[in-house]
């Protein structure tokens, strides 16, 4: 399999990247602000195994059409940044009258919808990520060991070793943010601009998702 200097170098480089808050960071923290604890770690789990979508596709060789043309990744991109935005927009809007909406949260968790869909909406943001996707499809085939065999395992593996550390740097995130949120829920005004704050926030990337990336 993956040889263990490759893939602690690997691990390395992946680590580097995912501490540094991209558009999957700042959607987990938007959505921690916004709607608490739960929410977040639900992004989390769907924002990973969007994640792992893009693994597969590279892994299997879906990785380098999208890395090669410029009108798939520009697509896959700014469908991405619309769908940011179009959430930011929701939070925005709603940001007056939070109280009812964790209310409402309560009880679609309780029949078992708000949590698939805000897994689902983790899982947009994930597979559409245009920092994991560049990533993915330049970087990680690099560290394959061709001479071992194997290759697509190789990258299943290697995309695994990814998305562990992703998992749990953004749950850390999503948990510091939960926390921090609870001070502000204690006063109606106070929630109001927590919810307007994590709005803004996934606004402003998908806006930055949108005008960033490549220029080929």
């Amino acid at each position: 399999m993956v040889p263990t200097d490759r893939l602690l170098a690997f691990a390395a480089m992946s680590f580097l990247l995912i501490v540094v808050p991209g558009p999957s960071v700042l959607f987990v923290i938007g959505r921690a602000l916004a709607q608490g604890r739960r929410a977040a770690l639900t992004t989390v789990a769907g924002n990973t195994v969007g994640a792992y979508v893009l693994v597969l596709a590279v892994a299997f060789g879906v990785g380098s059409i999208v890395e090669r043309s410029v009108l798939v990744f520009t697509t896959l991109k700014l469908a991405g940044a619309a769908y940011l935005v179009y959430l930011g927009v929701k939070a925005w809007r709603g940001r007056g009258s939070l109280r009812a909406a964790f209310a409402e949260d309560v009880t679609a968790a309780a029949a078992g919808h708000g949590g698939l869909r805000t897994f689902w909406e983790g899982f947009a943001v994930g597979v559409t990520n245009p920092k994991t996707i560049v990533f993915f499809a330049a970087v990680l085939p690099q560290f394959v060991d061709r001479g071992q065999g194997h290759v697509a395992a190789q990258m299943l593996l290697l995309g695994l070793v990814f998305n562990v550390i992703a998992l749990v740097s953004d749950a850390v995130w999503g948990l510091v943010a939960a926390t921090a949120r609870g001070w502000f829920a204690r006063s109606p005004h106070r929630l109001s601009l927590v919810g307007g704050v994590g709005g803004l926030t996934m606004i402003g990337l998908g806006v930055t998702v949108a005008v960033t990336g490549r220029k080929d």
